[in-house]
């Protein structure tokens, strides 16, 4: 067998275009250095790629990188799918990040570099073949984000929440690369489809202590990068404490490459008889524990991030199917695997119009307040808040949020055909018990502003049991003024009694408008016609 590598070019081109584009972020802001010229560069290069990724994947499956049948990178129609949502989320992010990049609270030329070398490791993931190709795009993908949360100027909160994520994402990543070492150590193999083809032929191999272990390290560590309940209390602090716009790529890019890269390992190397209990019982605690620390959330992205957290079990919950024999047929799996990829795409259309939403009601740098800030929200701001509420019940599954409720629909429409009927009424659950909080934001989106008291309105203090009635006058009389008390020379007049703030009127930049209106145009189209993302995860 031949160990020289073939190399295609036209496989690899929306990875040339994603890294070309970080590249030239950097020379714009070194040369140019105009913070239009460089997100305008970042903003071409996302558009290229998300272009490129369609243009080759509709030209059939291409594999480059191979040795004899095995290959590292192999760039398909759900590889296209990736590619092209990470160059499109990328491209929405910067324009959320408009309004901050414009007031100076992070540098332009750094924000946009690391924003595109996030999305050339979304992009590789996508089509990554083996475990080190995995690994490496996915480390890609996350490490810029270490930075971008940290990167607001003078926020002590943003720096705390770099730390945590920083250090979790360490241990995610330790833990990958020691599964990873001992599935090499077990199988003697680093591509995907061969690891998984020797455990098929050798099924003893499964009996070997050491397999259980390389098995239950590597979906761990992913389960981190998904913040699958044991492993996600590192995602309600660092949403917190990032920026909007931040907050928004991690809650849909990083998510997405951890669902990516959690499906590939499962979906190719590693055998479904052991990942299935262990992904069902993680679908099942993240749907619930998610779901009910959710319900009593006061911060707004606080509330979205637990409510992210939810959601990963909705997309686990299919693979959760496989822990049954007749979630392990060929018909099954397939359902299951498709089922869990269209899940996160329309997940991520939605959550990233929410997180459009709010940003567009937010000052430019603030983070996302509590949720009576939004009271009243939708009454100054309409089409917003309509846009917001339609995200939220999308989120929930409800009507007219077509996007989501086809989502859970599939997921339960997988279940139900892999045999997991008792994981399907989990899911209906805890899809249910969702309703609560998202309809509760939504409601306070239309809620009229509390009555302001008016300055000179003090309240009467209420009598005392003992204290003295007021003398009766006799009729006619006057009453005798009462005393001023002298106040010394240095003392300060007693400050007027403040009355209630009146939010001041927001105005969100063109590009967050652009960015909210096209997430909610899209998210209804696929609301309207779910088949066309089905028929693409399924590729």
């Amino acid at each position: 067998m031949s160990l020289v590598q073939s190399v295609d070019n036209v496989a690899l081109l929306p990875a040339y275009l994603a890294a070309g584009t970080a590249v030239l972020v950097l020379l714009a802001d070194l040369l140019v250095a105009r913070a239009a010229a460089t997100v305008a560069v970042a903003a071409a290069g996302s558009v290229a790629t998300a272009l490129g990724s369609a243009v080759v994947g509709a030209g059939g499956e291409r594999a480059t990188f191979c040795v004899g049948p095995d290959c590292s990178y192999v760039f398909g129609g759900r590889a296209a799918l990736v590619g092209a949502l990470f160059a499109l989320l990328t491209l929405g992010v910067l324009a959320l990040s408009g309004p901050s990049l414009r007031a100076g609270r992070s540098p332009v030329g750094e924000y946009c570099f690391l924003l595109a070398c996030a999305m050339t490791g979304g992009v590789v993931l996508g089509a990554a073949g083996d475990l080190i190709t995995l690994i490496v795009a996915l480390e890609t993908l996350t490490l810029p984000l270490y930075v971008l949360v940290g990167l607001r100027r003078g926020s002590v909160a943003s720096a705390e929440a770099a730390v945590t994520f920083f250090v979790v994402s360490v241990v995610a990543t330790t833990l990958t690369l020691l599964g990873a070492a001992l599935l090499y150590a077990v199988t003697g193999g680093l591509h995907l489809d061969r690891v998984g083809a020797l455990f098929a032929e050798r099924p003893e191999l499964l009996d070997v202590p050491l397999t259980t272990a390389a098995v239950a390290l590597v979906l761990l560590g992913l389960a981190f990068k998904v913040a699958a309940v044991p492993f996600h209390a590192w995602a309600p602090a660092t949403y917190d404490g990032a920026p909007l716009p931040v907050a928004a790529y991690l809650s849909t890019a990083s998510k997405l490459g951890g669902v990516v890269a959690l499906l590939a390992v499962v979906q190719h190397a590693l055998p479904a008889r052991v990942t299935g209990p262990v992904l069902a019982g993680l679908a099942v605690l993240t749907m619930t524990v998610g779901n009910l620390v959710a319900l009593r959330q006061h911060r707004t992205v606080r509330l979205l991030a637990w409510s992210s957290v939810a959601q990963a079990g909705y997309v686990l919950a299919p693979l959760g199917a496989l822990a049954l024999a007749a979630g392990r047929s060929d018909d099954a799996r397939a359902a299951a695997y498709a089922a869990a990829v269209a899940y996160v795409v329309f997940f991520v259309i939605v959550e990233l119009a929410a997180f459009a939403a709010l940003v567009a009601l937010r000052p430019a740098g603030a983070d996302g307040g509590t949720v009576d800030d939004l009271r009243g929200a939708a009454r100054r701001r309409p089409w917003v808040g309509a846009a917001f509420a339609l995200a939220l019940i999308g989120l929930a599954g409800l009507p007219p949020g077509l996007a989501g409720l086809f989502a859970k629909v599939t997921v339960v429409r997988a279940l139900l055909d892999g045999g997991a009927g008792w994981l399907a009424l989990v899911v209906a659950v805890n899809a249910v018990i969702g309703l609560a909080y998202y309809l509760r934001l939504a409601t306070r989106l239309y809620a009229a502003p509390a009555p302001a008291l008016p300055a000179d309105a003090a309240p009467t203090p209420p009598l005392s049991a003992d204290a003295a009635p007021a003398p009766t006058l006799p009729t006619g009389a006057a009453p005798a003024p009462t005393p001023t008390p002298a106040l010394p020379a240095d003392a300060a007049p007693a400050p007027a009694r403040p009355t209630e703030a009146v939010p001041a009127p927001v105005h969100p930049g063109v590009a967050v408008v652009a960015t909210l209106a096209v997430a909610t145009l899209v998210a209804v189209v696929v609301g309207f016609a779910p088949q066309l993302v089905l028929d693409l995860a399924a590729r």
